[in-house]
């Protein structure tokens, strides 16, 4: 098994369980505590933790961890590897990008840009409306990406653990 692989391998499974992690602890408690309180506090902290979410730190595991599977997959094939562990690598990087990533994107991001857009006066007239409104969609979806990380990242367990049984 090369260096590259097994680097790159960790670097993936690493920032999978990031991504995963950050998405469940959205799902199992932040969620749940902005929808128990009242509606004007929970527009507001939602307002500001996505605006904070656009930082150096969270970066890698949001906009590498599906490339780096893909890249990863290939440096299985070229070191030798079984076409089930590259080939659950390159599925594990397919979930991620298009489960997590596009998703996010296509979905989420879309929908907290539209709640960054609420102001004082909205929020003061019709908080519970404009948190129902936003909260039990962006939950729905944000179940969706969690599961598809999830599941990238049991893809790229099973993939390291078909490496280390065929002795790599």
């Amino acid at each position: 098994m090369s260096l590259a692989f097994r680097f790159s391998a960790l670097a993936a499974l690493l920032l999978n369980g990031a991504l995963f992690g950050f998405f469940y602890a959205w799902v199992c408690s932040t969620m749940w505590g902005l929808d128990a309180a009242a509606p004007e506090v929970a527009i507001r902290a939602m307002q500001a933790m996505n605006a904070s979410v656009r930082n150096a730190v969270f970066a890698p595991a949001f906009f590498a961890t599906g490339p780096l599977l893909l890249v990863t997959a290939v440096l299985a094939w070229k070191s030798g590897q079984s076409g089930e562990v590259s080939g659950l690598l390159a599925l594990a990087g397919g979930v991620v990008v298009l489960g997590g990533t596009v998703l996010t994107m296509v979905v989420n991001v879309p929908m907290n840009e539209a709640l960054a857009l609420v102001t004082e006066a909205q929020i003061g007239a019709d908080a519970a409306t404009i948190w129902a409104e936003y909260s039990a969609p962006w939950q729905v979806w944000n179940q969706t990406r969690t599961a598809l990380t999830g599941l990238g990242l049991a893809l790229t367990g099973a993939a390291l653990l078909a490496a280390r049984r065929a002795g790599a």
